[in-house]
């Protein structure tokens, strides 16, 4: 069985970035954004077990650096989805355009 080389991995982690990043600053609804941000670090994860595998095989330095934005990444989401159900309370709308005291 063929196993991807790294270039195909950072093809991959490259294509859940742009994406990622394409939908963070193209849509307005604030849970495709939580989701465009989440793509993001992903990818980042990726590069990292990509990495800790192709170029320091005997470390964990690359798993442990991924368990680490995982949690961050629960934190985050966590805290992202009440902010997201408190704005819709108040406004009835999770728009990023219609929030507009959050900006200050």
């Amino acid at each position: 069985m063929l196993q991807p080389g790294l270039y195909h991995i950072l093809f991959i982690s490259t294509a859940l970035f742009f994406i990622g990043v394409y939908g963070f600053f193209t849509r307005r609804n604030l849970i495709t954004v939580l989701m465009s941000v989440e793509l993001v670090l992903n990818s980042v994860n990726l590069n990292f077990i990509a990495f800790n595998k192709y170029l320091w095989a005997d470390k964990l330095d690359g798993l442990f650096f991924t368990i680490f934005i995982i949690a961050i990444a629960a934190a985050e989401a966590a805290v992202a989805i009440a902010i997201i159900i408190n704005l819709y309370r108040s406004h009835h709308s999770i728009d990023v355009e219609r929030a507009e005291e959050m900006k200050f």
